[in-house]
């Protein structure tokens, strides 16, 4: 049994940081209290004046430390897994690009059949970014694998993943797509709204229909103008779910905080989109078979398209704070609790009793000194 004393622990129920003591035992969280005396038997740990979170998760990203999802092997896997442990993200959702379906399920299979280190993040499952969307705003997905909406390749992925298929993307203007997103939705499969040039109206049909969350909002969709407000204005309206990229280069930080006020905060995700160039150097790289040019952590096609972010989710949070005037309960709310409520994993992105001992140790500068997962220290704080 171990204890954490005297940290401010942010506390998901009253969104705020509190004075208390955590207890830890078997990799879950027994105990939450103001008492702070050691417990007879117990180790203790006195992290004063330190901040304690729940572990992040990322529930959109495609790749990092030179490998991508779509690579389809157990090394990649790893590898990602591995490199967003140690940055603080003990959860992730590896995501698909638009790709030619045997390669989506190559992925999805080896998904299935994986088994990691201790020292990695958990995999929760698979979110599949295409084939089902807009030619007029593709962006980084390859446009030459795109698919109108069909049962069959979702259908073969959920036989290999069940419940861990989390998210199918479709633009709602391709024909047959709202039928497809309620029988998705008849299924228990999550549909996402996703490079999209679909209006408020079509949009609003699409969420009533099922989708009710939207991949990257503001990117690879129309804006939101006074007199066409767009699936971004559909999304404010319906109260749905809505992704943010706050790595400073997909979204104007007057944007971000827009979006923490006008969105319910229990809705906003903070996702990464990062690719295989996060973590290492600028260079020439390659997201779902297109070449991408990353430099100072600005990932482009040739054509001066953003394609993916080149910033892990934690950078993204600390950004969101120290950058653009994001409130740290609200920053990780929407790393934390909000993903796993997405995702249906209620044992993640909370400290309390009963759930996963996942958490990071920072200090008030939001410097990262811990990272627990599944009650191991990977990295101990070093008081």
């Amino acid at each position: 049994m171990l204890e954490l004393l005297n940290a401010s622990v942010y506390v998901a129920a009253k969104h705020a940081f509190l004075p208390l003591k955590l207890t830890l035992e078997d990799g879950r969280i027994t105990e939450l209290s103001s008492v702070q005396k050691p417990a007879d038997g117990a180790t203790s740990l006195d992290l004063r004046s330190l901040l304690v979170i729940p572990g992040l998760i990322d529930l959109h990203l495609h790749g990092a430390c030179g490998v991508d999802t779509m690579d389809g092997n157990a090394h990649s896997f790893e590898t990602l897994s591995a490199y967003e442990a140690s940055c603080g993200v003990t959860s992730l959702v590896p995501t698909t690009m638009t790709m030619p379906p045997e390669q989506i399920l190559k992925v999805c299979s080896t998904l299935r059949d994986l088994t990691l280190p201790a020292h990695c993040s958990r995999l929760l499952g698979i979110y599949l970014e295409g084939p089902y969307l807009s030619q007029a705003k593709c962006g980084a997905q390859n446009q030459d694998y795109l698919l109108p909406p069909s049962l069959d390749l979702v259908l073969k992925v959920h036989e290999l993943l069940g419940s861990r298929l989390k998210f199918v993307a479709i633009a709602p203007e391709l024909k047959g797509a709202l039928d497809f997103i309620a029988e998705l939705k008849r299924r228990r499969i999550r549909t996402t709204i996703a490079h999209t040039a679909c209006d408020y109206a079509l949009a609003l049909k699409a969420i009533q229909a099922g989708a009710d969350h939207l991949t990257h909002l503001f990117n690879a969709m129309p804006p939101l103008l006074h007199r066409a407000p767009g699936p971004i204005g559909a999304a404010l309206d319906s109260r749905s779910e809505c992704e943010l990229i706050a790595d400073g280069y997909h979204l104007s930080p007057t944007v971000v905080r827009a979006m923490f006020k006008l969105i319910d905060q229990d809705k906003l995700v903070l996702i990464s989109d990062s690719m295989m160039a996060t973590g290492l150097s600028s260079g020439q790289y390659q997201l779902g078979g297109q070449n991408v040019r990353v430099a100072e952590r600005r990932a482009t096609l040739a054509d001066g398209t953003l394609a993916g972010s080149a910033t892990n989710l934690f950078d993204c949070m600390t950004h969101a704070v120290r950058s653009m005037g994001i409130e740290l309960t609200d920053a990780v709310r929407a790393c934390t609790y909000n993903p796993a409520q997405a995702l249906g994993e209620p044992q993640l992105g909370r400290l309390e009793p009963g759930c996963h001992a996942d958490l990071l140790v920072l200090t008030p500068k939001l410097e990262l000194l811990g990272i627990m997962l599944n009650g191991q220290w990977l990295k101990a704080p070093g008081l």
